[in-house]
Formats: C-alpha cells, sequence, structure tokens
C-alpha cells in the first residue's frame, strides 16, 4: 500500500510511515490489521495549531488501484 500511495500526484498530503514492532502497545493493537491508514488533523476548527486528531480511515482492499485509493483520500480530506 506505501508504494501506491507514495504513486498518487494529484492529491496533496504527508505520509507517514509507522513500524508497530517500534512500540509494544502498537503492536498489540495493530498485529493483526496492518497495512492500517489514519488521518491526522492538527488544526482545530478556527484553523490555528491544536491538539492531533487521528481518525482511522477504512481499511482498503490491497488489490485497491492507486486512482482507487486517490478517490479514497480525496473524500475524507475533503471533510
Amino acid at each position: 500500500m506505501q508504494e501506491k500511495l507514495e504513486q498518487i500526484q494529484n492529491l496533496s498530503f504527508e505520509l507517514e510511515v509507522r513500524d508497530i514492532t517500534t512500540r509494544e502497545d502498537w503492536f498489540s493493537a495493530y498485529e493483526y490489521e496492518v497495512p492500517l491508514l489514519y488521518l491526522s488533523n492538527r488544526q482545530d476548527a478556527k484553523g490555528t495549531e491544536g491538539e492531533i486528531i487521528e481518525a482511522p480511515l477504512p481499511r482498503p482492499s490491497p488489490r485497491a488501484s492507486v486512482q482507487q485509493l486517490e478517490q479514497m483520500l480525496r473524500k475524507y480530506l475533503a471533510n
């Protein structure tokens, strides 16, 4: 999935890859659920820098194309 996300050119986003084996809490929580995507927002409703809010996104199919991933991300980034 990382390779496909890195191929998206028509959408601006920052990809942060996290290795779940580096933290026990991540490993126990996500051992059977990788890969997964989270939308992270560092701004509050007024547009000022606030606390980091992370929301999980629906897990895309491993067969999803680059275009399908882009469409999914576009939908969630617009909200």
